[in-house]
């Protein structure tokens, strides 16, 4: 395993920088429009609540941003599903671009399939498309984008086993919220809200993956590996993998451990 080159290094720096001008942007423009016409507002948000590792604020922010995409794709007729499709695709490249550690290049296609994702729900409703369909078909895309992200960090960091294993973690935090929520709502359970629920754990991975190229650069040097080779750990990201193993874990178990004590309680009143 080599550490990147300065060029492939310089794209990724660049592609990262580019990502955190874009949100810098975003939020300077909606930081203006809520001074003028106050905090833009919801349904979706609402729905599905805030947390404490994500505002409702950032949420409303982020559709805000992506309202004008929305609107355009509905006057044109795109078809949700054709962005469910293409949320896989750039997901998919962002997981071929960290199995070789090319984290800013991961965070921006990874970016673009995240907000493809919160696109193709707005569409379906301005359209009045939505559908059961539509949301199974969305959910399975997430879970595919999700598998693609972490697993490319699985292969990334296969030489260090520690990382490997904090990775691995991640990916099973990942399904186990996941499926702990599917779960429940298939047992007709309201489970807790807890923390690291799919917009928090793609907010945050995304985050660390585009931040990794600016600690590459200016706070780490390459670390060796037992073949002689070396390669770039980007801390950032790792940190994020930590969050989502640790918090999504403790999640999925605080979910399944409800689940199970509200099945009780209404086999008891069965009963």
């Amino acid at each position: 395993m080599e550490s990147m080159s300065f060029n492939e290094g310089s794209l990724d720096h660049g592609l990262a920088i580019a990502v955190l001008a874009g949100v810098l942007i975003l939020a300077l423009t909606y930081g203006l429009r809520s001074v003028k016409h106050g905090k833009a507002r919801y349904e979706r948000v609402e729905k599905q609540g805030s947390s404490s590792l994500l505002s409702k604020g950032v949420m409303n922010m982020a559709y805000w941003g992506l309202e004008p995409l929305g609107n355009f794709c509905a006057r044109w007729g795109v078809s949700p599903n054709l962005i469910s499709y293409t949320s896989l695709i750039f997901g998919f490249l962002a997981g071929i671009a960290l199995c070789f550690g090319h984290f800013g290049t991961a965070g921006s296609l990874g970016a673009v399939s995240s907000l493809l994702d919160s696109v193709d729900g707005m569409v379906a409703r301005k359209l009045g498309v939505s559908s059961d369909a539509g949301e199974v078909l969305d959910a399975s895309v997430d879970r595919y984008v999700e598998f693609f992200f972490v697993g490319g960090l699985v292969i990334y960091y296969r030489e260090v086993l520690l990382l490997m294993l904090i990775a691995l973690a991640a990916l099973l935090a990942c399904f186990m919220v996941s499926y702990s929520t599917a779960k429940a709502e298939s047992l007709q359970v309201i489970p807790p809200r807890g923390n690291m629920r799919r917009t928090e754990r793609a907010f945050y991975l995304t985050l660390g993956a585009v931040l990794a190229p600016i600690s590459i650069r200016y706070l780490e040097g390459p670390l060796s590996v037992a073949d002689g080779g070396s390669f770039n750990v980007g801390y950032p990201m790792v940190v994020s993998l930590v969050m989502v193993a640790i918090l999504g874990n403790i999640s999925a178990l605080q979910r399944l451990i409800a689940i199970a004590k509200a099945l009780r309680l209404r086999e008891k009143k069965i009963g």
